[in-house]
């Protein structure tokens, strides 16, 4: 089996999960379908490829590089301030 069968087959089966989950429905195979090949998709995107091995970091770096969630959610903390509004004369 070739990995775009593998990934076909995944594919049809989470799609197929999906239906299942929200109660069988007529009519909504391609939007599971699209939304499979997405969740196969994050998956594999997870996953450290065997031809390419994945790169240490060194500690030095890892320091600077903080995650997106950890930089959204200072983001989000943050009070947002507006300029005061000029009083008319």
């Amino acid at each position: 089996m070739t990995m775009a069968d593998d990934r076909q087959e995944r594919i049809r089966n989470r799609a197929h999960q999906i239906w299942q989950e929200e109660g069988q429905p007529a009519g909504h195979h391609e939007r599971h379908w699209h939304q499979a090949a997405a969740d196969i998709d994050r998956e594999d995107a997870g996953k450290p490829s065997a031809a390419k091995p994945a790169k240490k970091a060194s500690g030095a770096s890892k320091a600077k590089a903080a995650p997106k969630e950890e930089k959204a959610a200072a983001k989000a903390s943050k009070p947002k301030t507006s300029k005061p509004k000029k009083a008319a004369k």
